[in-house]
């Protein structure tokens, strides 16, 4: 049989008694060596040195009602009980000095002695298991029956064992995930697995999280999500702020942020307290972050990591305590090397860094976002809205074929669904509804791409290389440099490039067109996707 060993405090009140009457009391730490169905083989009892008198005649009082049990003293000097962070110190170095052995011995963690906080950090070390074993409550015996020793409750931290309790905070983290996602059962298994990520780190930390990702892959809506996460589980009490950076301007970026004091520059008429410190105690997502200049980026980190900073004009520091969620669009790394983002910055907000993929990368999810925008906009207009068979088909036919090119991703399909509802005759859309907006669409994003075929141009290559290009050319480049992005390799990419022409020829090689196309323009597969641009030295 293994041998019962008690760990706990000496109860400087209730264990304490003097004289002959002291046996008319109910003594926990003695009662629980007097136990009729449990013996206690030892008690490693834990006291401050200097109520050793104390101790002394509990030792006594045990070896009278229990000769068999051992109490062996430990030693503990805290200069203030009721400081959690000493007592946990004291208690883990005790329990990393103790040599347990559980093969041969049940350890009882006595929680009926000791202040409240030495009673928690009992807990805490159980279910961190630190301290091995059970958590034994000892009740004071009831008026009816004098001189009884009060009855003993055992209760086992092994959650493994609890199938419901396990079950329920399943089922609380499937629900935080899904408030995450706003409840679309989304299907993108990256996708999925990144939200599951975030929503472990949301609410164990209080660390600036950074998100990246293409306009409108949803952000600013994620940011959102987890302050209301947070603030549904009592971890945040302040407000939730959103910055848009690109629109912060000239003297005036300092102030939104910051603050000033009146007359801190012309217009300055009075005090003005700042984004950040409206922000106190709660959340603020500063959006496109990298539009920030060097000089807001610094008074930013140091707001960051000392909770205060200089409101502008003035001598006086203010206190915010917030959350800092980041977002951009860019690669920071990068906004580094070109020295346009502080390095000690990105070092600071990079923590947990987490890229969200954009429409075209989740189109299994287009359906269920589908079904939410349909929903949010017949909540929101009080009128139920819904495809016909042969429109939702049309639709999503469309929506998941390469030719939707879904630019502004989330901001695209949630727009598009809103025309659709909007046009509608009824609360049912139809296919000339839908043909007319893919129309749209297409139109929109050919137009789009008339203005971004230079940036694609220019992120493979410089300006100087880029003036050597008719400009007649350059659409169809910057084409086939997207269209290589969107493929897994060179022969998948010239099969879909030239899909026409090749039905003509006796033989193809694809691959080899596509190679001497780029090497027109000094370029190769890997330069296209690496988006390192070329200078004119190369």
């Amino acid at each position: 049989m293994k041998k019962n060993i008690a760990i706990g405090f000496l109860g400087i009140n209730l264990d304490n008694g003097k004289g002959a009457k002291r046996w008319e009391r109910w003594r926990p730490s003695v009662d629980l060596c007097n136990q009729d169905d449990m013996h206690i083989d030892r008690f490693e009892l834990i006291f401050d040195s200097k109520y050793m008198t104390i101790a002394e005649q509990v030792r006594a009082d045990i070896k009278l009602v229990s000769p068999q049990t051992q109490v062996v003293f430990n030693e503990i000097d805290i200069d203030n009980p009721w400081d959690l962070g000493e007592v946990y110190e004291a208690l883990f170095d005790f329990a990393a000095l103790y040599h347990f052995d559980t093969d041969k011995e049940n350890y009882l963690l006595h929680i009926t002695t000791g202040t409240h906080v030495a009673q928690i950090c009992l807990f805490l070390l159980n279910e961190a298991h630190y301290l091995p074993g059970k958590i034994l409550q000892l009740s004071p015996p009831k008026r009816s029956k004098p001189g009884s020793s009060g009855a003993v409750s055992i209760i086992d931290l092994d959650l493994s064992k609890y199938d419901a309790i396990a079950d329920r905070f399943e089922r609380e983290r499937k629900s935080d995930t899904a408030f995450l996602k706003s409840g679309i059962h989304t299907r993108n298994a990256k996708f999925n697995g990144l939200i599951d990520e975030i929503e472990h780190v949301a609410i164990r930390t209080k660390s600036p999280v950074l998100l990246s990702g293409p306009t409108g892959a949803g952000k600013s809506h994620l940011a959102r999500r987890i302050y209301a996460l947070k603030k549904r589980r009592r971890q945040i009490e302040g407000e939730f702020v959103e910055i848009n950076c690109a629109t912060l301007r000239g003297e005036t970026a300092m102030s939104t942020l910051f603050g000033h004091k009146r007359g801190a520059y012309a217009g300055a008429t009075k005090d003005r307290a700042g984004l950040l410190r409206a922000a106190n105690n709660g959340m603020v997502f500063l959006d496109e972050v990298e539009e920030l200049g060097l000089d807001e980026q610094a008074m930013i980190l140091r707001a960051l990591e000392e909770q205060k900073f200089y409101p502008v004009g003035s001598d006086v520091q203010v206190k915010s305590s917030f959350q800092l969620i980041a977002g951009t669009t860019v690669d920071l790394v990068h906004a580094v090397a070109e020295g346009k983002f502080r390095e000690d910055l990105l070092a600071r907000v990079n923590m947990w860094s987490y890229t969200l993929p954009g429409l075209s990368d989740r189109r299994e999810d287009i359906e269920p976002n589908l079904n939410f925008e349909l929903n949010k906009y017949s909540v929101a207009n009080h009128r139920k809205m819904s495809f016909n068979k042969e429109a939702r088909t049309a639709y999503l036919k469309f929506a998941l074929s390469s030719e939707a090119k879904w630019t502004a991703n989330f901001r695209d399909l949630a727009a598009s669904i809103t025309r659709l509802c909007t046009f509608a005759d009824g609360s049912r859309i139809g296919i000339v509804s839908v043909e007319k907006e893919i129309a749209r669409l297409k139109q929109s994003w050919r137009l789009s791409s008339d203005h971004d075929f230079e940036h694609i141009l220019l992120s493979v290559m410089s300006q100087e290389l880029l003036a050597h290009i008719d400009p007649f050319e350059r659409p169809a480049l910057a084409n086939v440099i997207d269209m290589c992005r969107a493929s897994q390799s060179l022969s998948q990419a010239g099969r879909r490039l030239y899909a026409v022409s090749r039905l003509g020829r006796k033989s193809t090689n694809d691959a080899d067109r596509l190679k001497k196309y780029l090497a027109k323009f000094g370029l190769n597969w890997q330069a296209v996707n690496s988006n390192t641009a070329l200078n004119s030295g190369q």
